[in-house]
């Protein structure tokens, strides 16, 4: 599964079309979601392929119809029991908070059996973007939510404008590569088997991706990243975890991580969105290599200190964690 978002005008359908020009190879069910009472985009979007396309424009993906994408899911595994589907790409609209569409990969046990979740993929217009990062939530929470940042339009503005555009991306999302695209034309495999939000495959995070860069901006969306080369004690991990999110769990949009803990021999990795959360094996860990931690969230108003201070408490052998209080 990969979700395509951008807010309204960013270039989403001119990437899918460019997708499904691409001789790739792979069998792709298109879920198009538009916000109105009649789409478009099933006209526009190329029909001389076998990919498969549904429309869903009875409201907005992230909240009135998550039931109807559950459903859609499910009749799309049915149809295809004989020749699975390879891919399914979700295109919201534009005025979609992505945070939903994930959490439907947490929450719904016949969608967890049958599809994971490859990526988010953001599209950004670098002619609009800054007006409407400052004046639109959902364009911020696009941003946040990414694994990979595509920056379009960029002939349209001039050199600066656009290096301050990513610049300002980086900020908000540090762990998402930002790649500036010209008519959606971009390697497929940086689309495909990203394995950006899961990281079954990723278990090792970048680290210029999680410098914990500190700026003054106006962005209500920021990141805060943690390392830590000590073994970590889980159960306290655990215990500072669940008060964070019970606190603080709206504005955490994404927050993961690759852990060292204590007694195991293999990585734990871990993600997040808002109040779900979960964990899972990582690849063993070699004799050779040096053990270490690394967690990135990514959210609003983030509560940095407490961050710092109760990770630090949550290593193996450190007293008890502080937990969360109250706003």
């Amino acid at each position: 599964m990969t979700i395509l978002t951008g807010f309204l005008g960013s270039g989403k359908t001119t990437l899918l079309n460019r997708i499904l020009q691409e001789q790739h190879g792979h069998r792709i069910a298109v879920i198009e979601n538009e916000f109105g009472e009649a789409g478009v985009d099933n006209e526009i979007l190329l029909q001389d392929s076998d990919e498969q396309i549904v429309e869903m424009n009875n409201g907005c993906i992230c909240c009135t119809v998550r039931g109807d994408l559950i459903r859609i899911l499910g009749e799309l595994r049915s149809r295809h029991r004989q020749s699975p589907l390879e891919r399914v790409i979700i295109e919201t609209t534009g005025l979609a908070d992505p945070a939903p569409v994930a959490q439907t990969f947490f929450v719904d046990e016949s969608v967890t059996e049958a599809y994971l979740l490859d990526s988010i993929i953001t599209v950004v217009d670098a002619l609009h973007a800054p007006q409407q990062l400052n004046e639109h939530h959902e364009a911020q929470e696009q941003v946040g939510f990414a694994d990979r940042l595509l920056v379009s339009k960029t002939d349209l503005v001039s050199e600066d404008e656009a290096a301050a555009l990513i610049e300002r991306l980086r900020r908000m999302n540090p762990r998402a590569p930002v790649k500036r695209v010209h008519f959606g034309q971009t390697e497929i495999g940086e689309l495909l088997d990203v394995r950006g939000f899961n990281l079954n495959s990723i278990l090792e995070i970048e680290p210029a991706f999680l410098e914990d860069v500190h700026h003054e901006h106006d962005d209500e969306i920021s990141s805060f990243a943690w390392h830590e080369d000590r073994p970590l004690d889980l159960a306290k991990l655990e215990e500072f975890l669940d008060g964070l999110i019970r606190f603080y769990g709206t504005d955490l949009l994404r927050y993961k991580g690759v852990l060292n803990v204590a007694g195991e021999k293999t990585r734990l990795v871990f993600q997040g969105v808002h109040m779900m959360m979960g964990g899972s094996p990582g690849k063993p860990w070699l004799p050779s290599e040096k053990r270490s931690s690394v967690m990135v969230f990514i959210g609003r108003n983030l509560p940095r200190e407490l961050l710092r201070t109760g990770l630090s408490m949550c290593v193996h052998g450190v007293e008890e964690p502080v937990a969360p209080g109250s706003r």
